[in-house]
């Protein structure tokens, strides 16, 4: 089985209904939870963690900052918010240093990672080798793969490489749009993977509505037979 974890994003950015989103998963067999450093105040984004966690999930935080100082005040901002974990970033110099001493699961890119929405590049034994590297960091724990959203890779084939090489969970992030994907991923060996924007446009089984969708991809992640999107 492979973990799914429900982004309560758009377009790479919060989206800004996310604690009524959550309110319609009440009750739901969803354990993860996430959302981006963009799109929303640390006072929201801690209010949404406070709802999750009285839903007995655990929440991601993902960073997509694009310069070292708004990745820096992400990090720290973490803390403040209260998540599980903290994906993404480029500086994982920086989030090991600002994430020290405190219980969260720190798995930050691997690769070349450019621009926003974020680019993965790079040749597939490049990006193992430094999934390789950081995961042999003290304080980081796994590696947040952009698999999708590499432009050349055969995505199947670099994860596959990543999953060999990292000592920790890979999180295959962005742009999972179908239930071929998802069967892609668990084949490699993903930990886990995560939709956002294809939910809130609809494009999933399941819907119109986002908890009909997410039931149809926790359905997925666990093996059941599903109608394809």
């Amino acid at each position: 089985m492979i973990n799914f974890v429900f982004m309560l994003t758009k377009d790479d950015a919060t989206v800004p209904d996310a604690l009524e989103v959550l309110d319609g998963l009440r009750g739901s067999s969803l354990r993860y939870v996430g959302f981006k450093d963009v799109g929303a105040t640390v006072e929201r984004l801690t209010a949404v963690a406070a709802k999750a966690h009285d839903l007995e999930m655990e929440v991601m935080l993902e960073v997509v900052s694009t310069s070292v100082e708004d990745e820096r005040r992400s990090l720290e901002a973490a803390a403040e918010i209260g998540v599980d974990w903290v994906l993404g970033g480029t500086h994982p110099e920086i989030g090991t240093a600002v994430l020290a001493g405190r219980t969260v699961h720190y798995c930050p890119f691997p690769g070349t990672v450019v621009g926003h929405p974020s680019v993965l590049e790079g040749e597939t034994s490049e990006i193992a080798e430094d999934a390789r590297r950081l995961t042999a960091t003290a304080g980081i724990d796994g590696v947040d793969l952009l698999a999708y959203r590499h432009p050349e890779a055969d995505v199947e084939r670099l994860v596959a490489a990543v999953v060999a090489a990292a000592d920790g969970p890979v999180i295959a992030a962005g742009s999972v749009a179908g239930f071929g994907q998802i069967e892609a991923l668990e084949r490699a060996g993903a930990w886990g993977f995560t939709i956002g924007s294809a939910i809130f446009e609809g494009k999933l089984p399941g819907g119109p509505g986002v908890p009909g969708q997410v039931a149809a991809v926790l359905a997925a992640a666990q093996g059941e037979t599903v109608a394809s999107a």
